[in-house]
């Protein structure tokens, strides 16, 4: 996937799903298929979910741009219901997230692994905000932060319009994913759908890395 470069980018503006800049932003149907039971990182999952299908969500429509210093991604989903809030243990928030490799080892199916992480650009429903993740292995998720990563969504007549935007570098010691204009790298995406019961590794994801490109910035005078 190219992400085409635009000379200023307005995370205010672009954070709403339905900014020009998006109207005229080029989107590819990604197919997404349920994580494999097998790779639950317990057994309680793996018993509970064995039989059940898992990955509600089967394709998610994204669109990207950045400017040389943040890149935001547009993701859109069927949905025919909105799962924004938690009313008890047995609720479950619709969520998305974009996964970058923190190294050239790093390993979507296993969510990375020591040394070798995966970082998620992470928004959830019931806070419509963003949240910067790591994880090295199954099960090994963690939050760096809620400030980082810039999230929003909005649920219309039964679909999901998510804006999901972070800045290419940042400075951290964490294993996170750091970019770089006409540098590739790869992503892969992931869907949860609340009404499914879908929460942590019970989701629809992209599969294996596919190739992502950010447009080199334009030479100076040039937009």
């Amino acid at each position: 996937m190219r992400v085409s470069y635009v000379a200023s980018l307005d995370l205010e503006r672009v954070l709403d799903p339905s900014n020009d800049a998006w109207s005229a932003t080029p989107s590819e149907e990604v197919a997404l298929i349920g994580t494999p039971v097998g790779l639950q990182p317990t057994a309680a999952v793996r018993a509970a979910w064995t039989g059940k299908k898992i990955g509600a969500v089967e394709r998610v429509a994204l669109a990207a741009l950045h400017d040389g210093k943040s890149l935001a991604f547009r993701l859109e989903w069927s949905d025919p219901t909105e799962n924004r809030e938690i009313a008890d243990t047995t609720q479950f928030t619709d969520a998305a997230g974009v996964l970058l490799p923190s190294t050239a080892q790093s390993q979507v199916m296993t969510m990375g692994a020591p040394g070798a992480a995966v970082n998620a650009w992470y928004w959830r429903a019931d806070g419509d905000q963003g949240r910067h993740v790591v994880a090295e292995g199954l099960g090994t998720s963690r939050t760096l932060d809620t400030t980082l990563v810039r999230g929003r969504g909005v649920w219309k007549e039964g679909r999901w319009h998510v804006v999901i935007a972070r800045a290419l570098r940042i400075d951290s010691r964490d294993p996170i994913a750091q970019l770089a204009a006409g540098e590739p790298t790869r992503f892969a995406v992931a869907v949860w759908d609340g009404a499914s019961s879908e929460r942590a590794g019970i989701k629809a994801f992209s599969g294996d890395w596919r190739e992502l490109v950010l447009d080199a910035a334009a030479p100076a005078g040039r937009v």
